[in-house]
């Protein structure tokens, strides 16, 4: 007996040891909610991969220039070679001093363009318009980005505040049905009205069910634009007020009309004028094929004939030698030292293609036809610019005019459900009546929700049709 009272506390002190032990970890495997305004959203998400693609294809871009602009300036070359003959059939027909069997040489070439019928230019100009509209595809993907990431933000703030709407929808059908039971235990309702009650509160639970998967899919999409993980809780803290949508809508609904010079800013727009601007650049490379080209070959080196096979260290010279025997007597006869002698050479090389299959002058239709379908593109993309920007300020009114309109339905639904519901209490109303002021107040403000949503959307829509910067908003701290 004293032993068992001795060891149950070692053993509960233990568990409790243990316990806290295994406990530490899953709390710290626990993320702790994340508060996310939208400035850190859209600055998470410049970071992700789309920017990231246009920002190579920039550095691409840039690369390409300093080729182009290679070809322009001289070139120098050094270079090393050895060779060893085996047989001379020159040696052997001529004479034995033919015969070098080892051949070392060193030299540097500079090599200078003079003409190139235009080629070495027009491939800088091609390269430059190609890096400037990289740059510009790259402006276009940042807005771009920008607005995906504010109407994923304002999405999962509009699926917060279905999920809110919701939730006291189902709150008011809970506390009718305790409302219809207690009249039903005083005697002034009936059975029927309380079953009635009971159908309408499960017929919205299915409701904030899916309201709250929308959430949780609205969330998962902001976490994907953003590059957070897909665990990580979020708080949105940037909530949008009256005020500032107004304040947006108002500056984007007093923007001057659009025309021809705001349309050609446009970074998608000035892109597309560029690539074909690059396009009429290659037509004058296609037909640089048509013309000579001209350069300048200095090669200056030195060469080594050695008849053994040691490496040559030493410079060049002529030694004299014995001649052979029944030579002149005034015949000087010598033999290089297989050392190093000077090897220098100037060429002017001059090419000029007569005939080469008729191949230059259907490249050069081909470069006319690409420049054309560029130029088509061009245009193409200048007006769906300008259908865009129409469309943008249209969508604005409407949704500006759906705006002002459901701010005085929601304040009209919430007092007509007032006033049902204190006529019900009062005996002076139907249940029905609660019902359908109910359903009316939902719809209000549901709809006051998804206007104030569609007017900041519409307006950033028009800010980025016209190559403005998207608008910040007048917004508070959620608490």
């Amino acid at each position: 007996m004293p032993m068992a009272r001795f060891r149950t506390p070692r053993s509960t002190g233990a568990a409790f040891v243990l316990a806290l032990a295994l406990s530490a970890p899953l709390g710290a495997q626990a993320r702790d909610t994340l508060d996310l305004p939208l400035s850190t959203a859209l600055n998470l998400a410049q970071s992700g991969e789309e920017v990231g693609l246009a920002t190579n294809r920039v550095d691409a871009a840039s690369a390409a220039v300093g080729s182009a602009r290679a070809a322009t300036l001289p070139s120098v070359r050094i270079g090393s070679t050895f060779s060893h003959v085996y047989e001379n059939a020159r040696a052997q027909a001529v004479g034995a001093i033919f015969n070098q069997p080892n051949t070392y040489g060193a030299n540097a070439t500079l090599s200078v363009p003079l003409f190139q019928g235009g080629r070495a230019t027009q491939g800088v100009r091609q390269a430059s318009r190609l890096r400037q509209a990289a740059q510009s595809d790259l402006q276009q993907t940042q807005v771009d980005v920008s607005l995906l990431t504010l109407r994923a933000y304002l999405t999962a703030q509009l699926a917060d505040q279905l999920v809110a709407i919701q939730d006291t929808n189902v709150a008011l059908a809970e506390a009718r049905v305790r409302q219809a039971e207690q009249f039903e235990a005083g005697g002034r309702g009936s059975r029927y009205d309380v079953l009635r009650a009971r159908v309408e509160r499960s017929n919205l639970i299915p409701l904030r069910i899916q309201a709250r998967g929308d959430r949780d899919l609205a969330l998962l999409e902001l976490r994907r634009i953003t590059n957070l993980p897909e665990d990580q809780p979020l708080r949105l803290t940037t909530v949008l007020d009256e005020a500032g949508i107004r304040a947006v809508a108002d500056a984007a609904t007093g923007a001057a009309l659009v025309d021809s010079a705001a349309l050609d800013a446009l970074p998608g727009v000035r892109a597309a004028r560029l690539r074909a601007q690059a396009s009429d650049a290659s037509v004058r490379i296609a037909r640089s094929a048509l013309l000579p080209t001209v350069s300048v070959n200095l090669v200056s080196g030195y060469q080594a004939y050695p008849a053994d096979w040691q490496l040559p260290i030493r410079g060049g010279s002529l030694d004299r030698i014995d001649c052979p025997a029944g030579s002149e007597p005034t015949r000087v006869c010598t033999q290089q030292n297989g050392g190093w002698f000077s090897d220098r050479s100037l060429a002017v090389q001059v090419s000029w293609p007569l005939f080469d299959g008729f191949r230059a002058r259907n490249d050069v239709r081909q470069a006319r036809a690409q420049a054309r379908v560029a130029d088509l593109q061009a245009q193409q993309v200048w007006e769906d610019a300008r259908t865009a920007a129409a469309s943008a300020r249209t969508q604005l009114q409407s949704a500006r005019a759906v705006f002002e309109a459901g701010r005085l339905n929601a304040a009209e639904a919430e007092e007509a459900f007032r006033l049902a519901s204190l006529r019900y209490a009062r005996g002076l109303g139907t249940q029905l009546d609660v019902s359908d002021a109910q359903l009316a107040l939902l719809t209000a403000r549901t709809n006051q929700a998804r206007a104030a949503f569609d007017l900041y959307l519409a307006s950033a829509e028009l800010a980025r049709s016209l190559g403005r910067p998207l608008p910040s908003p007048g917004a508070a701290t959620a608490p």
